[in-house]
C-alpha cells in the first residue's frame, strides 16, 4: 500500500518507521532544512535520535508529492500537533483517505479532529489512529497495541491492515469520539499525575489522580456522544496509565517540573517538544463547562497552568472538596 505520512515529528516517522518494511511509505517534513538532514543523515536526530531511517523510506520535501503518492487507494497519515490539522485537512484532496494521529482539542474553536474534518470534508471518510504508544518504543519495534477509529468500516479496516506487524497490533472501534476525547483528555492527567509525584504525594494519590481522571475523561466523552465502553479501552485507560506514568511523556514531564517550582515557561523551554495538555486544558475544561460536566482535577491543572494556584494549592484544593457519591 502507498501511505503518505505528513508530519516528521516523533510519532510521524516512528510509524513511517514501523510500516517501510511492509508498504511504499513517503515521510513529508514541513520544514525543508529537516527534510534535507533526515535525507543526508538517515535519522531524525531531533525528534527521534537513535533510530535509523530504513533506506527505502523516502523523504518528500512537497506536501503535493505527498498527496499524489497516498492517491485516492492509499493511505494519507496527518502526524502533526493539534494545530497543524485543520490546515493540512483543507489542503487534502476530495478523495484522499485521511487519517490523524493528532491528540487534542484545536485552541480556539475546541473542536476534536473529527468535528474539524466534518465541517471541512463532511462527505469524505477519516479516521483516528491512537492508544497508548511512546514514539521510541514503535520505532524500536517494541510490541505496541493502537486503535483506529472511523465511522467508515471500509476505512477503519484498512488503517488496522496497513500498520498492524509482528510488533504493532491495531484494534478497531466505530467510536472516532471517544477514542478523540480519551486521546485529548489523557494529556492533561498526565500534568496532574505528574504534579502530583513531583510533589511526592505518593502511589496512593497517583492512583486516585489516575482513576477520578477517567471519571472525568469518561463523563465529557459521553456528554459529546461517545460511547462509555470506549474509555475502558486502549485510548482511554490504556493511553491514560501510560502518559500518565511513564517517564517518555512529555506532558508528565510538564506536570514533575512545575511541581519543582518552574514557571510554565521555564518547562516548555526545557521540554523542546510539544506537550498538547498545556494547550488542550483550558479549552477541556471550557467544553466542559457548556455541557454541565463537572472536571475539577482539569480544572484544579488549568489554575495551575495560568498562575492562580501553586501545585501545592491545587493538591490541597482537590483534597478539599465536599465529599460525594463515587460517580
Amino acid at each position: 500500500m502507498r501511505i503518505a505520512l505528513l508530519g516528521a515529528g516523533a510519532w510521524g516517522t516512528a510509524l513511517a518507521v514501523a510500516a517501510t518494511p511492509r508498504h511504499d511509505v513517503h515521510l513529508w517534513a514541513r520544514d525543508a532544512a529537516q527534510a534535507h538532514a533526515l535525507i543526508r543523515e538517515r535519522e531524525n536526530a531531533r525528534y527521534l535520535p537513535g533510530i535509523v531511517l530504513p533506506p527505502s523510506l523516502h523523504i518528500e520535501t512537497s506536501l503535493d508529492a505527498a498527496w499524489r503518492h497516498a492517491g485516492d487507494d492509499g493511505l494519507a497519515v496527518i502526524a502533526t500537533p493539534m494545530s497543524g490539522l485543520r490546515p493540512l485537512l483543507a489542503a487534502a484532496p476530495p478523495a484522499a483517505r485521511v487519517l490523524w494521529l493528532s491528540k487534542g482539542f484545536e485552541a480556539g474553536s475546541g473542536a476534536l479532529g473529527h468535528e474539524i474534518a466534518r465541517a471541512l470534508r463532511p462527505h469524505a471518510p477519516c479516521a483516528v489512529l491512537s492508544g497508548p504508544s511512546f514514539a521510541q518504543e514503535v520505532a524500536q519495534g517494541r510490541p505496541t497495541a493502537l486503535v483506529a477509529a472511523s465511522a467508515d468500516a471500509a476505512l477503519r479496516k484498512a488503517a488496522a491492515d496497513a500498520f498492524r506487524s509482528e510488533t504493532l497490533r491495531v484494534y478497531t472501534s466505530a467510536d472516532p469520539i471517544g477514542v478523540e476525547v480519551g486521546g485529548a483528555v489523557k494529556n492533561v492527567m498526565a500534568i496532574a499525575t505528574g504534579i502530583g509525584d513531583g510533589l511526592q504525594a505518593g502511589l496512593n494519590a497517583r492512583a486516585a489522580l489516575v482513576t477520578r481522571g477517567l471519571a472525568e475523561m469518561t463523563r465529557l466523552g459521553v456528554a459529546l456522544g461517545a460511547r462509555a465502553e470506549t474509555f475502558m479501552g486502549l485510548s482511554g485507560l490504556g493511553d491514560l496509565v501510560l502518559t500518565a506514568t511513564g517517564d517518555l511523556s512529555r506532558n508528565r514531564q510538564v506536570g514533575l517540573r512545575l511541581a519543582q517550582g518552574l514557571s510554565l515557561a521555564q518547562v516548555l523551554a526545557a521540554l523542546g517538544h510539544v506537550a498538547e495538555g498545556v494547550a488542550s486544558a483550558p479549552v477541556v475544561l471550557q467544553r466542559a463547562r457548556t455541557l454541565g460536566v463537572a472536571m475539577p482535577i482539569t480544572e484544579a491543572v488549568v489554575d495551575v497552568l495560568e498562575g492562580r494556584l501553586t501545585p501545592v494549592a491545587a493538591l490541597q484544593a482537590l483534597m478539599a472538596r465536599d465529599v460525594g457519591a463515587e460517580v
